[in-house]
């Protein structure tokens, strides 16, 4: 490189540039002596050779220049190329761009190990302006160096560093001189780069009264030694005692990681099995050790409402809704190692952040309650206080225990819970139901808010069997008791008239029936914690289908969170609660929709159902010293309106003074007396 040292030095030559000036000056000066004629050609060579000179300069540098871009553009391509090559886990592609010692097969194995060891993706670089031809010795003359920014990201967050990269001309191609730094600039060929993970600890979800819902806690990790297993070590009774299957705990032994010396973890077993420990520590090579685990202290009473987790993610309940939250993230640390592994460098650190602890506005007491009483049906419950539109309980039966999860599942009992026709993993609150008669007091609070009817007009006795007209042809509108009392909404509701309310449809009218529908939130989506199905009312294109409409059949579907806000309106007032499962510390009232009826036909509605529970279809919950309203409903699900085998769901909604609204309801009603089987459940919650 001494000539390009000469072409920078001559390119910059002052003497030269100090000649120009006073040449010029010489022109000038008037009191300058005339030069001779020799003196004058002298002058005149010497000013050809200083143009010849620059053109010289300017040649060479030129040359220089071209020299230079061409090669280092030469080398940045390879450069990306190669990276390319890594960023699409090409390790093999990118050996075709390195001169090294190292073989390919080690090569390949040390770029895949600790590219992906880190998780890196999205690797990029960006290539300096300032890269050049090195200035050392004859036999490295040819080499140049290139100066990069390479980003990516890494399982500890964002990395970008700056590195060089020298290049050598190998068969008239530059190829990269590689080693290890070629990776991270201070990692030399004998280092490793490690990981080191810090679990973040899940937040815990507690009860509005601070019992623990779900928290952080620990299990026992069964395992085997083989070194210290012998001849006597029966793995096929270790495999019933687990409930596993014998070929699973082989083939973990056949691990290629195992030795002799070597813990192999088997099976997961709750604290709560000291007996099961204590026959398993018997055996030979069995070692028993704590392990950290998701714990659901109320099982299957709390399962559904909290879902589960499996690698520290929510899967299902509120522990998915809030995962973000209650996961936190891990902290972790990417650094450099010597043989021995002590730690020489940290490239990139990321803090644990610990998962937030997370307060429901649930009462376990009440849910656990709700549980007990339901937990053979398939069925749900909601309770709400209908004052704040706090969720005090939300049970879906049957259920599974959680617990199960956290311990590690086996295929043969999900592939069970799967299957099973009971849907023991259905989240039954969310979904839509046929409300039957207790969509009753709706129809009845919609007529007599919009003057449609009066709550004392009587609609005549119908009997048990009714049409309007004979363009029904063989459609009925069929009710089961027939009452001498007046036909007016008390008695409908008390007697639980289907007639009373099929006409009650008709006289409100198909399109007011829809809209006043659509008011209290039909068709319309539920801000919520979980993805609430939406109620509807679907096809009312015939007069048939509007009176079936009026007492909850047709194609009426309503979720059970939404049924809660809505009779909320009877209980205070006329405004439908909002409601809400995370604890509000400010303890504020929040309404979803306010004076969707009026005070007035909000009282009449909430006497009408007192009158349902002291003298009518729900005097079964009728408690001394206790004022409770409520309605029952048996919903039929019919192919045709002869069908005699249709399943029934039934439904019972009830309130206190106090505050307590509950919504309940089973699947496959008929063959346990329908809604009364509901009633006598849901008066222990208010005893």
């Amino acid at each position: 490189m001494k000539k390009h040292e000469e072409i920078e030095f001559i390119g910059q030559d002052k003497p030269i540039k100090k000649l120009k000036k006073n040449n010029k000056v010489l022109a000038k000066d008037k009191n300058s002596k005339k030069p001779d004629k020799h003196n004058t050609k002298k002058e005149k060579n010497s000013n050809k050779m200083l143009i010849i000179i620059p053109l010289i300069i300017l040649i060479v540098g030129g040359a220089i220049g071209v020299y230079l871009y061409s090669n280092t553009t030469e080398t940045a391509i390879t450069l990306k190329k190669y990276f390319q090559c890594i960023s699409n886990k090409d390790y093999d592609g990118a050996y075709q761009y390195v001169t090294t010692e190292t073989t390919k097969e080690e090569f390949v194995s040390r770029l895949k190990n600790i590219y992906e060891g880190i998780e890196a993706s999205d690797i990029s670089i960006k290539v300096a302006t300032n890269s050049s031809i090195l200035n050392k010795e004859s036999e490295e003359q040819d080499d140049i160096n290139v100066t990069y920014t390479t980003s990516m990201k890494t399982s500890a967050g964002e990395l970008s560093f700056i590195n060089s990269a020298t290049f050598k001309l190998v068969e008239n191609q530059y190829k990269i001189k590689w080693n290890s730094s070629i990776i991270y600039p201070d990692l030399q060929d004998n280092q490793k780069i490690r990981v080191s993970a810090i679990k973040s600890e899940r937040g815990t979800i507690y009860d509005r009264n601070g019992n623990i819902i779900a928290k952080e806690g620990k299990a026992y990790q069964v395992g085997l030694v083989p070194g210290k297993m012998n001849e006597t070590t029966d793995v096929k009774k270790i495999a019933e005692l687990l409930q596993i299957k014998q070929t699973t705990i082989e083939q973990s032994l056949k691990e290629s990681y195992v030795t002799n010396d070597t813990f192999v973890p088997i099976k997961k077993i709750s604290r709560e099995e000291q007996e099961l420990k204590a026959e398993l520590l018997k055996i030979k090579g069995i070692m028993i050790s704590d392990i950290k685990v998701r714990v659901y202290p109320y099982k299957e009473a709390t399962s559904i409402l909290t879902g589960y987790v499996q690698e520290n993610d929510g899967k299902s309940g509120i522990e998915y809704a809030f995962n973000d939250k209650l996961k936190g993230h891990d902290g972790e640390e990417i650094y450099i190692t010597d043989d021995d592994g002590r730690k020489i460098k940290t490239i990139i650190k990321r803090d644990v952040k610990n998962g937030e602890d997370i307060h429901l506005t649930i009462d376990v007491q009440t849910q656990n309650k709700l549980y007990e009483q339901f937990k053979d049906d398939e069925g749900t419950s909601v309770a709400i206080n209908y004052n704040t539109g706090e969720i005090v309980a939300m049970v879906s039966t049957p259920s599974y225990n959680a617990n199960d999860f956290s311990l590690g599942i086996s295929e043969e009992k999900w592939e069970s819970l799967k299957n099973d026709k009971r849907k023991p993993l259905y989240s039954r609150y969310l979904a839509t139901y046929t409300p039957g008669s207790t969509f009753k007091p709706i129809v009845g609070a919609i007529g007599i808010n919009n003057n449609y009817f009066s709550a004392t007009d009587d609609f005549g006795a119908s009997g048990t069997k009714w049409q309007n007209d004979k363009s029904w042809k063989n459609l009925y509108v069929t009710t089961l008791e027939k009452y001498s009392e007046p036909a007016n909404l008390e008695n409908a509701l008390v007697y639980s008239d289907n007639i009373y309310f099929a006409k009650a449809a008709i006289k409100i009218g198909k399109e007011n029936l829809k809209r006043n529908l659509d008011n209290i939130g039909f068709n319309e989506k539920i801000e919520f914690a979980q993805e609430i199905a939406q109620s509807t009312y679907g096809k009312i294109d015939s007069e048939p289908a509007l009176a079936n409409s009026g007492y909850g059949q047709n194609e009426i579907m309503v979720n059970p969170i939404h049924m809660a806000s809505i009779y909320s309106a009877f209980a205070n007032g006329g405004n439908m609660v909002k409601p809400y499962i995370i604890l509000d510390d400010k303890n504020k009232t929040k309404y979803w929709k306010e004076s969707v009826i009026s005070e007035e036909t909000a009282n009449t509605i909430k006497n009408d159902l007192i009158q349902v529970v002291e003298r009518g279809t729900a005097k079964d919950c009728k408690i001394e010293g206790k004022t409770i309203a409520g309605k029952t409903g048996t919903a039929e699900i019919k192919a045709s309106q002869d069908d005699k085998d249709g399943e029934e769901i039934g439904w019972f909604n009830a309130f206190d003074e106090d505050g307590l609204l509950v919504i309940s309801l089973i699947e496959n009603a008929k063959s346990k007396s329908g809604s009364h089987y509901v009633v006598n459940k849901i008066r222990t919650i208010f005893e």
